[in-house]
């Protein structure tokens, strides 16, 4: 047996197609492609923490492309956990969390339209493409397929995939005041005390711009008073998501997150509390939709500034496609004209978001 020296450029295009991707179309260092290698990884490594992921994929690629980031493998991470590929789950007994493998499953985006989820062991496809006669298309970190709905059912069920409702997907929590919200997680602070210092504390700038969300982490400032979310450090894995009660920048109480689910990532709580608080201090989270302005296409384009809740995301998986991001955004959504009117009322009233003034003119 003989070996042949190969490029970088032809070894990355080998590496798309042994994911199951069409070189053509995407690249290793794509959004799709990133979350196929997490995918993959995560097949074999599985239950495994999230910093034994981002290793495995940052070892795999560094040598073809040293300058890929962690953190926007970390990102990617994140969005395969929002999209119900991988579930993250807390130890018993322990703050450590793990992720295991999604169940195999499909939720109906509309009739013909599937959103497929889940991951199987050892890098076996999810679905047979030639047993189901249709090709699966991959959207930055979803894959969808397209059936007749007169058969689609029985298909899908054949795959081994399980159904799953628009309902159980999301998962929303029940609608309420901004208000409510913020004096629900407040009450839960009262039975709660911390020490005066909490090493490596960083939480949210109320009075930074909610269009720049990394520019409102910072460190606690003497002037800080009341209830903020933040990350504290941990001695092994991700720094947690907190709530907590400053008053002269000193730590009076500080509550991990999340609050109860042991199956939702602790980030859920934080977005959603961080969305009420900006709210109830009139200064609420904002969302700017646009026409795609293209001649034949009613779409929209919804453009976000700041991280939703894992629910929020998988309402818009649904509800339209990931797209490229748009100027100054952190992250961008396709919407179809005939879900626009409601994915903004959705977003209105569970995050309490509002139309930019760019939307607002138009």
């Amino acid at each position: 047996m003989s070996i042949k020296r190969i490029q970088p450029e032809e070894a990355a295009t080998r590496a798309v197609t042994a994911l199951g991707l069409d070189p053509d179309e995407v690249g290793l260092y794509s959004r799709e492609g990133i979350c196929a290698a997490l995918r993959r990884a995560a097949s074999f490594l599985c239950p495994a923490s999230p910093r034994q992921l981002v290793d495995a994929v940052l070892d795999t690629l560094t040598p073809l492309e040293p300058g890929i980031a962690r953190g926007e493998v970390a990102d990617a991470l994140d969005t395969l956990v929002g999209a119900g590929d991988l579930l993250e789950l807390r130890a018993t007994g322990s703050r450590t969390r793990l992720l295991f493998l999604g169940p195999p499953s499909y939720v109906e985006k509309q009739p013909g339209h599937y959103l497929l989820t889940g991951i199987r062991p050892h890098a076996g496809a999810l679905v047979d493409e030639q047993s189901l006669g249709a090709n699966v298309a991959y959207e930055a970190h979803t894959r969808a397929v397209i059936l007749d709905p007169a058969g689609a059912t029985e298909a899908l069920a054949a795959a081994g995939l399980h159904r799953v409702t628009r309902e159980q997907w999301t998962r929303a929590p029940r609608q309420e005041p901004a208000r409510a919200a913020v004096e629900a997680a407040r009450e839960r602070l009262r039975s709660v005390r911390a020490p005066g210092q909490v090493s490596g504390l960083t939480v949210i700038d109320p009075t930074a711009s909610v269009r720049y969300y990394k520019g409102r982490w910072r460190e606690p400032l003497p002037s800080d008073e009341g209830m903020f979310v933040g990350r504290r450090p941990q001695t092994y894995g991700a720094p947690i998501w907190c709530v907590v009660e400053l008053a002269g920048g000193v730590p009076q109480a500080v509550l991990d997150l999340p609050l109860d689910a042991s199956i939702a990532p602790g980030w859920d709580d934080a977005r959603r509390l961080q969305a009420a608080l900006d709210a109830h201090r009139g200064n609420p989270q904002v969302l700017r939709a646009r026409p795609t302005g293209q001649s034949g296409n009613d779409d929209w384009i919804f453009d976000f500034f700041g991280p939703l809740p894992t629910w929020a995301e998988r309402y818009l998986d649904l509800a339209g496609l990931p797209v490229s991001k748009s100027r100054e955004a952190l992250f961008s959504y396709r919407v179809p004209d005939g879900a626009e009117s409601t994915t903004r009322m959705f977003l209105a009233n569970a995050l309490w978001m509002q139309p930019t003034e760019e939307d607002q003119e138009k």
